[in-house]
């Protein structure tokens, strides 16, 4: 499980690093409304590209099955299926770039100065649809197979060249937005072709070929089954995004200085996520082995080894937001009322390494086990949940109430899924 699990945290914690220096860049020019349009733009493009993230999720799970099975047809075949409805769907998004862009403005209320920079950003970060969806078809290839140290370089490698890039379009020629959306362009680019090599390379060498037959490649009860699994998780995860969307647009309503303190919490969330979900990321590679080889002892011990090392993560996540976390919020912005507001809410941050980390595992499990329906269900009902607590608490308790109905959002998807747990044993030991 460590094996597996370190090498993807510390590529995940690459992540919400880059997140980090995107926010301190343009939170250190001293225009709120910057920070805010940077984190709309990011919002609008979980939409696009994470909306397709089943190109990741059930890659890894499909070829984790087949790994296990020793289907050496069915791995390679799994991962070029992806990668061809990763080029349709980028096709279709550069497409309809200009309708996608006036629908998703149309449905922010942000302020204008927010908007209109978070347009420039839309503009040039769109073009790195073909390369982005590649990267998940490539991420979901590597991690069925366990390979996650190839995953941290290949992360490393897109973070690492966003980062740099950043400070040079930023900070050196004064680009603003357009230069942090020109960083994660150039990024992407280099990362998916760097992925590909990979992957092809891999093949070669485990398999002798990375070349499969087009009768394999066509089998329709596998299509079937692929494009039910992707519809599924992509059902759950537009209600994934959704969820975090509407948290963004409900800060952005609030004024810029709201919006802005949200945004850099949410860096914390979105830090404690990604380090949380190298635990989720090893099951869904574990859990998807033991089913295609009908393990039930890896299940089991899969399940125990999350539990108990994401459980111990977590406590040192929320210590260190605890002690570090007045430090980072000045790190980020210079802004002393985005500094003020961040520290009157920073107590959520701190809660929510410990309280969404269960969704997180459990995700993971299902991913693994290609159980896409009950997840799909679960997520519904989380997401209504989320409502109804942003509903009932938003009112009497501001901004308060809205991230303690993010926490509620985090404790009902874990619940539901629990709920389910025990229909994945049945299901996929049987």
């Amino acid at each position: 499980m460590l094996f597996i699990a370190w090498p993807i945290i510390l590529s995940n914690l690459s992540t919400p690093l880059l997140g980090l220096v995107d926010t301190a860049v343009i939170g250190n020019l001293g225009d709120p409304a910057l920070i805010g349009a940077i984190a709309v733009g990011a919002m609008i493009f979980s939409f696009i590209f994470w909306g397709f993230g089943f190109l990741r999720m059930g890659t890894t799970g499909l070829v984790a099955q087949a790994n296990g099975a020793g289907d050496v047809d069915e791995v390679k075949a799994t991962f070029y299926r992806a990668t061809i409805l990763a080029a349709m769907i980028a096709f279709m998004l550069l497409l309809l770039q200009k309708p996608l862009a006036i629908i998703a403005f149309s449905l922010i209320e942000g302020s204008d100065a927010v908007e209109s920079a978070a347009l420039t950003y839309f503009t040039i970060r769109i073009w790195g649809a073909p390369f982005s969806l590649l990267h998940l078809a490539v991420l979901g290839y590597l991690l069925g197979q366990g390979k996650s140290t190839l995953i941290l370089w290949l992360q490393l490698l897109l973070n690492g060249t966003n980062i740099v890039l950043d400070v040079v379009f930023v900070v050196f020629l004064g680009w603003d937005v357009a230069g942090i959306a020109a960083a994660t362009l150039i990024a992407e680019i280099l990362a998916a072709t760097f992925g590909l090599f990979l992957v092809l390379r891999h093949m070669r060498t485990a398999y002798g070929s990375s070349g499969v037959r087009w009768e394999q490649l066509k089998d329709i009860p596998a299509l079937v089954r692929m494009l039910n699994v992707n519809r599924d998780i992509m059902i759950r995860t537009l209600c994934l995004i959704f969820a975090f969307a509407w948290f963004t647009n409900e800060g952005a309503k609030a004024g810029d200085v709201l919006l802005a303190s949200n945004a850099i919490l949410m860096q914390f969330v979105s830090f404690s996520a990604f380090f949380l979900d190298g635990y989720a990321l090893a099951a869904e590679s574990l859990v998807g082995v033991a089913v295609g080889a009908r393990n039930e002892e890896q299940y089991s011990l899969t399940l125990r080894y999350i539990c108990e090392l994401g459980f111990a993560n977590s406590l040192l996540l929320s210590g260190a937001f605890f002690f570090g976390g007045p430090f980072v919020i000045d790190l980020l912005t210079n802004v002393p009322e985005v500094r003020e507001a961040s520290r009157v809410y920073l107590v959520w941050a701190i809660a929510a390494p410990v309280v969404s980390l269960w969704c997180y595992l459990l995700d993971g499990v299902f991913i693994g086990a290609t159980c896409t329906k009950e997840m799909r269900n679960a997520m519904i009902i989380s997401l209504l949940a989320f409502l109804a607590g942003w509903y009932l608490l938003q009112g009497p308790f501001g901004n308060h109430g809205l991230w303690l109905s993010l926490q509620l959002y985090f404790i009902a998807r874990a619940l539901s899924l629990a709920w389910y747990l025990p229909n994945v044993r049945t299901q996929t030991m049987s």
